[in-house]
């Protein structure tokens, strides 16, 4: 059973997005908010294993609330997804950068909000190829912070395979694990399993963290055409 936070200043929101998860044999929403400082303290509380997170709620914002959870060792389990209405670059790197596993906005339709909290649940990331070299490209350039980490990240490399690695920049250009498994004519499940290995070995906790080191350390350049 899938066990789910929702965190939404809108009430009608909450209440939608409830029927709809509630309905499914694997799901429950087992707390909601309408808060970032609450979605803190509830997840704390209960642990779930998805947050559904607003940006914009009032009493600390959705990507500061999702800092607090991604940071939390407790919570090494829960993996958020940040929901807006707004679909905008800056929101999705600040969100990435937060440590969010996934990004949706609200006018998603359900069969793909579904998907995306299994997805999630399972351990993998939600964003798309496109999303992720624009984001990520975004984020290299950008962040001076980045930079400065770049040679330690190169250290980081140095603990995994040459084939580990050829894996990791696949991650990075956002590609799922039987796209990873084509490209390198190996099975999906062997794709998969050298991806856990590679967040072992780094204490890397989820696939978008694998694509922000892909980037940050140079593996990954901006502007990778694969």
């Amino acid at each position: 059973m899938i066990r789910i936070l929702l965190a939404d200043d809108q009430t009608l929101i909450r209440a939608g997005f409830r029927a709809l998860l509630t309905a499914e044999p694997d799901m429950e929403v087992i707390a909601e908010c309408g808060s970032g400082h609450e979605a803190v303290r509830l997840a704390r509380r209960d642990k779930p294993d998805v947050v559904l997170m607003d940006i914009r709620m009032p009493d600390g914002d959705g990507l500061a609330a999702t800092r607090q959870i991604m940071a939390a060792p407790e919570l090494a389990g829960t993996r958020v997804i940040i929901l807006t209405t707004f679909e905008l670059d800056d929101y999705i790197a600040e969100a990435v950068r937060a440590g969010a596993a996934g990004f949706l906005v609200k006018d998603t339709e359900p069969e793909e909000l579904l998907r995306a909290v299994r997805v999630v649940h399972d351990g993998d990331a939600l964003l798309s190829p496109s999303v992720t070299r624009r984001i990520m490209a975004q984020l290299a350039v950008q962040s001076m912070a980045a930079q400065s980490r770049a040679a330690g990240q190169q250290a980081m490399l140095g603990q995994i395979t040459g084939r580990e690695r050829e894996v990791l920049q696949l991650v990075g250009e956002g590609l799922n694990n039987a796209e990873i498994a084509e490209r390198l004519f190996i099975t999906p499940l062997t794709a998969k399993t050298h991806v856990s290995r590679i967040m072992t070995k780094l204490l890397i906790r989820d696939r978008v963290q694998l694509v922000v080191l892909a980037y940050e350390s140079g593996l990954v350049r901006p502007g990778w055409s694969g």
